[in-house]
Formats: structure tokens, sequence, C-alpha cells
């Protein structure tokens, strides 16, 4: 992680702290580190890791289940190679030149901006699991057969695990996720993953 990353997160936890002085902690910020890989298919191989930034918000606490808005900021490094050629058909144009130009290992960075909606369940004091799905805008800089590069939007469903120690919060979070443009370009097969991201986060 550079230096200005962790300038950056240590000024966000001091303003939050300041506007969070009332200890309800309906405020926290974390950062998540994550990994996974495509579901086994023959046509194409994607792996990928990611660094984000969580902002958490907590709408309503209730007698048994709490619920939550969260931000996320995501920069996410994947490798993707076409292994099965004749997923670009004849009819598509230049398509000798396409399957040479597909098949080669390229490295992809996605922007990502997602907003979900959380749903805990505390387990005593410390102990919490909880739902969460959520969906933004996206920008990927490289053009795979299976998807054009620039404007896309990327889905996740996650069920998570979290340890409360203090105000700080220890997150094991399973996921899965689907990336594609919704049909504004040409290429719009997508990808879909599985991940596993870790975390902390800081109570406000």
């Amino acid at each position: 992680m550079s230096r200005k990353l962790l300038l950056v997160i240590m000024f966000l936890l001091v303003v939050l702290k300041a506007v969070g002085q009332d200890k309800k902690n309906d405020l926290a910020i974390g950062f998540n580190y994550g990994f996974g890989s495509e579901f086994s298919n023959r046509n194409y191989s994607f792996t990928n890791h990611f660094y984000k930034i969580e902002l958490y918000y907590r709408i309503k606490k209730a007698k048994h289940f709490q619920y939550e808005i969260v931000v996320q900021p995501e920069v996410n490094f994947a490798t993707h190679q076409l292994l099965n050629f004749y997923f670009v058909k004849p009819e598509t144009p230049n398509y000798i030149e396409k399957r040479d130009e597909y098949t080669k290992l390229k490295d992809i960075h996605e922007y990502v901006l997602n907003i979900g909606f959380l749903v805990r369940k505390p387990i005593g004091k410390v102990l919490s699991i909880y739902a969460l799905g959520s969906v933004g805008p996206m920008i990927t800089d490289t053009e795979t057969e299976r998807m054009s590069n620039g404007f896309a939007f990327a889905d996740v469903l996650a069920i998570g695990f979290s340890a409360k120690m203090n105000q700080f919060r220890l997150d094991v979070r399973p996921s899965v996720r689907h990336v594609s443009n919704a049909g504004l370009n040409s290429e719009n097969a997508g990808y879909n993953t599985k991940n596993i991201e870790i975390g902390i986060s800081y109570c406000l």
C-alpha cells in the first residue's frame, strides 16, 4: 500500500471521527483486500485482486437486525485470456486477427464505485453475520472478446462474518461478482467470478 493511500485513509478516519462524536456507531470506515477467479469454464481464464475503501452508514437498528448503506470505491487488477478461440465467430469482422489478439494474456484495470445495501444479524456482543448486495458504475481500460473497454457495471452478492473488538471490526466476506456493460457496447458477455475478501473497519 502506498504512503499516499495510507495518508488518505488516516485523513478520512480523523474527519469521520470528528462527525461521529455521538458514539452511536452509525458510521464506519474500512479497508478491504480481495481476490478471486472465474467459475470453471473452457472459454476463458480470469483472475483478479482488488482494494476497496468502504464507508458504512447504519440507517436502522431493530431488535434482531441492523440495516446499512455501504459506499465502496474500488480498484481491481485482473488478468484475462481467451482459451477457446472459437468463441470469436467467423461472422465477426477481422475474426482471425481478433482471435490472435484475444488469446494473448491481458492485464485489465477496473475502477468501480459500488453502492450496497447490507442486512446484519448480531450474534452476541462481538460476532455478526450479514448479507450484502451492491451495484455500481465501472470503467475498464482493456477490450477483450467478452467485453468492450470503457463504461460498464459491477454487481456483487456477498455473505459476511464480522468480529468486533472495541471500535474495530474484522471481516471475512465470500462473494460472487458479475461484470457487464448492459448492452451499451458491442461485446457484453461479461465476467463471472467468485471472490473472498478480508477487511478491517473502524466504527465511529
